[in-house]
């Protein structure tokens, strides 16, 4: 006596398969946007790679873009630049410099994502609580028209890079395309060709 498989036994299948395949993309994706990545100095400085953007749009998409693609080498900038705006107040060095020691090992170099009770915390957010942790301890250092000017120049050199720096040649992976705005549906269906064809 033979047993048959009950119908729609390969269906489950492919469902589970495809399930566990999503699970693990969005892990993957999670795990890379927990993890900070500098990019290489050179490529950030390719004076190849500038040119005049066509239209106010194209500069927008060219900010959004580089500022996605070269986030933890223009936050490395504005610090610098926080920085030199404090030469001439010692204690606020003193106080920068021990607040950059938080930024060295949660942010610029560690290997693995900073996990809070047991939730894998952004790379964003890492980014936005440790910019603001620097600029409270600076301003109770009497120095807030300094940090404000120097924020100011970060933003600016920071946007005229980005939106003159082309965004062609860089190596955009699933998770900046989707900071950036180059995909508009994240999981969504493959596209379907919108003319006829051929069967060859």
């Amino acid at each position: 006596m033979s047993l048959k498989s009950p119908d729609g036994y390969g269906t489950i299948s492919s469902t589970i398969t495809a399930a566990t395949t999503t699970t693990i993309v969005t892990d993957s994706q999670s795990f890379s946007r927990a993890k900070p990545t500098r990019r290489p100095w050179p490529e950030f400085l390719n004076l190849h790679s500038f040119s005049l953007p066509i239209s106010a749009a194209d500069a927008k998409a060219r900010i959004r873009r580089n500022v996605s693609y070269f986030r933890v080498n223009y936050a490395m900038i504005m610090l610098v630049i926080l920085f030199l705006s404090l030469l001439w107040h010692p204690l606020s060095m003193i106080i920068f410099l021990i607040v950059f020691v938080l930024w060295w090992f949660f942010y610029f170099f560690r290997d693995d994502p900073v996990v809070v009770l047991g939730r894998v915390i952004d790379d964003r957010i890492v980014l936005a609580i440790l910019s603001l942790i620097t600029v409270i301890c600076l301003v109770f250092t009497k120095v807030g028209t300094n940090v404000l000017v120097s924020l100011i120049i970060g933003v600016v050199v920071v946007g005229v890079h980005a939106a003159f720096r082309n965004t062609e040649d860089l190596f955009v992976d699933v998770e900046t395309a989707e900071e950036g705005g180059l995909l508009s549906v994240v999981g969504g269906q493959p596209l379907r060709p919108t003319t006829g064809y051929t069967r060859i």
